[in-house]
């Protein structure tokens, strides 16, 4: 996996690439989360446009992000998620836990600004 950076007013969008997979993912995924949150980001947009493929262990790792910002009063977003992916969030039902957009400008509209 690999993490872009772009920030877009107070938000910070991410951009993922490759497989998320867990192991040195995990690792990875939670310094930068924490890294941001200490810089005083804490309403990440996650673009999982050039994402191929996630699994179960992927999956925790998005949710431990989701918890950490929320307990940091911030948000966790997600946006151009593929077919593939989209379909993993509903059968593991974090459709109900993620909010996922087509794509970022929409997202990042729903954080209430653009």
């Amino acid at each position: 996996m690999n993490i872009k950076q772009n920030l877009r007013g107070e938000i910070m969008v991410l951009s993922l690439s490759g497989k998320i997979m867990g192991g040195p993912d995990h690792d990875m995924f939670q310094t930068e989360i924490k890294s941001l949150i200490n810089q005083g980001y804490v309403d990440i947009l996650l673009d999982l446009g050039k994402v191929s493929w996630v699994n179960s262990t992927g999956l925790g790792i998005l949710v431990s992000a989701y918890h950490t910002l929320k307990k940091n009063g911030g948000t966790l977003k997600i946006c151009q998620v593929s077919d593939r992916i989209d379909n993993i969030l509903n059968v593991t039902q974090l459709k109900l836990v993620f909010e996922t957009f087509s794509d970022c400008e929409e997202a990042l509209a729903s954080f209430g600004q653009s």
